[in-house]
């Protein structure tokens, strides 16, 4: 499970960093990688399930958590 939840994390960072990067400067990493294919939409639905799988998760792997 440790390694589904690093590639989780890090496919969560970086779909945060890609939407920071749309806000701030309309510059889409991933449509420019990857274009506007069904690969690209592909990336979007893994980082939204990424998102979904931390925020469900976040409290058992969480330190802090933990000591509260």
């Amino acid at each position: 499970m440790k390694t589904v939840h690093v590639a989780a994390f890090i496919l969560t960072v970086v779909g945060a960093l890609n939407w920071g990067l749309v806000g701030l400067l309309q510059y889409n990493v991933v449509e420019s990688l990857l274009g506007t294919t069904g690969l690209a939409n592909f990336v979007y639905v893994l980082v939204g399930a990424s998102a979904v799988y931390i925020a469900l998760t976040h409290s058992k792997d969480c330190k802090t958590c933990k000591e509260k």
